[in-house]
């Protein structure tokens, strides 16, 4: 619990950082430092046994100055309103920086999926729906896919949804199954945009991506897609890992071959004798590391024996503050987690987009869209990053929250 509210209390401190540097008041401040509403739902669902068992649910709405609030929702035993508010304002930093008409909302369910029949987790999704229905909608708060829900949760979702409000509502909810007015390129979207990040920070450090050295901490959506796409552009990955541990090979590791052999969760290191930590493999010699996992992974402690010229957060929060500023003063380029994993949120609203206009896409289309976004955001951080002399971390809050401040500023809310 605690170190969900240093998440929260870490995102805060940097916010009013931000604000502060871009000259807006304590008021300011004050408002954008927490969501504007949160709410908790009680769900009951009728078990697979005819017990009845209560879940206890979350929305988050930071900011909706801008536009409708946008953000996906979790299913996991873990989730705490502190986090879904953390989380939450993370979704308008993110909006801000690749410049979307969103403020950041977020939900989720205390609960264990992985332990949960089919027809359960059904009852689930629709018992959420129908406990926050007042709130969301497509020009309200439009959530999405997060941590253990995917496609088939939200058509489930929007089929609650569009009974309730009988009509048809494809643009109440993104990482739809595409035959349901999902987007192609959606699952594929936070990789891909964290590939576009290396290629932009490669640049800046005059290092080819052709056989440059890339070590991934985390095999799943994520960095199992990332992976991939590194191999196939001609990068080498020479490190992998999962929650078992690290496969590290200097000579480059065979993709193909681990993606196959992996298992439903994404693990595959179990298949091999000589792996090492996790905590070791982020301290290998490499050009690009990319924490994919979970928070917290690069603090003050193994700071100093990181070994990467760049590196680029594929995960939430995987780099505390105090080794942000360590890393930093080592003259390491680190590209942040509110700008690089923004891949998601941005094909997201192209599928909202498309949804309201009954008009669809090609994928070349879609990548073509989100590589301008992509590298249009990490120039306009970086330019911030290196004009006004503040790290990575802090340029990005920066890009990100003045487009919400201004908002409130022309709507007279401060």
């Amino acid at each position: 619990m605690s170190e969900n509210l240093n998440v929260l209390l870490s995102t805060q401190y940097i916010i009013e950082q931000a604000l502060t540097k871009l000259g807006y008041s304590a008021a300011m401040v004050d408002l954008l430092k927490e969501p504007m509403r949160v709410l908790t739902v009680r769900i009951p669902i009728r078990m697979d046994d005819d017990t009845v068992k209560v879940f206890t649910g979350y929305r988050a709405q930071h900011n909706d100055a801008v536009g409708p609030t946008k953000g996906g929702v979790r299913f996991h035993p873990d989730v705490n309103e502190d986090e879904v508010k953390a989380l939450s304002i993370w979704m308008s930093l993110k909006c801000g920086i690749v410049d979307l008409p969103y403020g950041g909302g977020k939900g989720g369910i205390i609960c264990d999926p992985r332990q949960m029949s089919f027809r359960e987790l059904e009852r689930l999704s629709r018992g959420y729906v129908r406990a926050i229905s007042q709130l969301v909608g497509p020009s309200k708060d439009i959530p999405a896919p997060d941590v253990m829900t995917n496609s088939q949760i939200m058509a489930w979702m929007m089929d609650e949804y569009s009974r309730i409000r009988e009509f048809d509502s494809p643009g109440f909810i993104t990482g739809k199954p595409i035959v349901l007015g999902g987007s192609h390129g959606r699952e594929t979207a936070t990789a891909k945009g964290v590939t576009i990040m290396i290629d932009q920070a490669l640049k800046k450090r005059n290092i080819p991506l052709q056989g440059a050295r890339v070590v991934i901490q985390g095999f799943g959506n994520a960095g199992s897609y990332l992976a991939k796409f590194m191999h196939d552009a001609g990068a080498k990955v020479i490190g992998i890992s999962d929650v078992y541990g690290g496969l590290y090979r200097p000579e480059g590791l065979d993709i193909d071959d681990l993606l196959d052999r992996r298992d439903s969760f994404g693990t595959v290191t179990k298949l091999f004798k000589d792996t090492m930590t996790n905590k070791e493999l982020l301290e290998q010699e490499c050009d690009i590391l990319v924490p994919a996992a979970i928070e917290n992974q690069i603090t003050e402690e193994n700071a100093a024996r990181i070994r990467a010229p760049i590196i680029v957060e594929a995960a939430n929060g995987p780099t505390t503050l105090e080794a942000t500023r360590i890393l930093t003063e080592r003259g390491v380029l680190l590209v942040p987690d509110v700008l690089a994993s923004a891949g998601g949120v941005v094909v997201s609203y192209f599928e909202w987009v498309q949804n309201n206009q009954g008009y669809y896409w090609t994928e070349a289309e879609v990548h073509a869209r989100l590589q301008e976004m992509m590298e249009k955001g990490f120039e306009n951080v970086y330019n911030v990053h290196m004009t006004r002399n503040v790290d990575m971390r802090l340029a990005a809050y920066m890009v990100g929250v003045r487009k919400m401040a201004e908002a409130a500023r022309f709507r007279g809310w401060v």
